[in-house]
């Protein structure tokens, strides 16, 4: 639990740092009506900033670079719901690509990077013991490199639709707390431009909102680790049954040799022919 807090609260205490620098930056410099410009020339692009902002976050993905300020900027210039929407897209794109690159193209060279990493490693027959719902709650997890996930399914026996659609549900609610933050800077700019003059009710349901969002990331974020810390101990002890078996494999052999040296016939044989002469030899002595 501890774990996944502090996961939340670094990577939520890095996006409010941002914030705060770009409010203290606008004390000096035109920030406001440098961010006003930036959103009025994306959103003139019309459909194509739709059509390039999923493509943008797709790339960061499949190169493994972070992508929460693009969730934060799709929340900031589309709104809440169309933002949410355009970061889901671009997320899942980007978890299609590299499915593909992993399972057809650098199966072999993503086989052996990984494989060094113990936590991947205990992962990857875990997903295929247990399927849909590691990936599930492997993508919920605050503290799992999520984009390198995405390279792992593809080195699974998991069928690819099934992955998507759990790669989907699984990224939402981080993606949608992301949106709703940046939705929070869309109203600052609002605020900061005068364009809107909200009550103080406003103020508490968006707030209540946003930390609504972030205790139930919390919650599912702490029950996903203790699956998945299950699921990795059960791995390691499958694994740790199959070498004892392996070693018992091994013995077989040799005891089976052993075995059959003690039931052998000829040495039966010749333990009879010795009882044999020892006892023509008593029966002499005897006459």
């Amino acid at each position: 639990m501890f774990q996944v807090r502090r996961a939340i609260v670094v990577q939520l205490s890095g996006l409010f740092a941002i914030v705060a620098g770009i409010f203290l930056a606008s004390r000096i410099l035109p920030v406001v009506d440098l961010l006003a410009s930036v959103q009025q020339h994306v959103m003139h692009w019309g459909v194509w900033s739709a059509i390039c902002y999923p493509l943008l976050y797709a790339c960061c993905n499949v190169l493994l670079l972070p992508g929460g300020l693009l969730s934060v900027g799709a929340g900031f210039f589309f709104g809440l719901w169309w933002g949410f929407f355009i970061a889901l897209f671009g997320n899942v794109t980007g978890a299609a690509i590299s499915f593909f690159i992993s399972r057809w193209i650098g199966r072999q060279w993503l086989k052996r990077k990984l494989s060094g990493n113990r936590t991947l490693g205990a992962l990857k027959p875990a997903v295929e013991r247990e399927g849909w719902k590691i990936i599930l709650l492997s993508q919920l997890h605050p503290l799992f490199p999520t984009s390198l996930l995405n390279y792992l399914y593809g080195l699974t026996q998991i069928r690819f639709r099934t992955c998507m659609l759990w790669v989907a549900i699984g990224q939402a609610p981080g993606l949608f707390l992301y949106s709703y933050l940046g939705t929070l800077g869309q109203l600052g700019l609002n605020l900061a431009r005068g364009k809107t003059h909200p009550r103080a009710i406003e103020y508490w349901v968006w707030l209540g909102g946003f930390a609504s969002a972030a205790v139930i990331l919390i919650l599912l974020g702490r029950i996903a680790l203790r699956v998945l810390q299950e699921a990795e101990r059960k791995t390691r002890e499958d694994q740790r049954t199959d070498s004892f078996g392996d070693e018992i494999s091994q013995l077989q052999p040799t005891v089976s040799q052993q075995v059959m040296t003690f039931h052998d016939p000829n040495l039966a044989s010749m333990r009879e022919s010795r009882r044999e002469v020892t006892a023509d030899v008593r029966t002499r002595k005897k006459v």
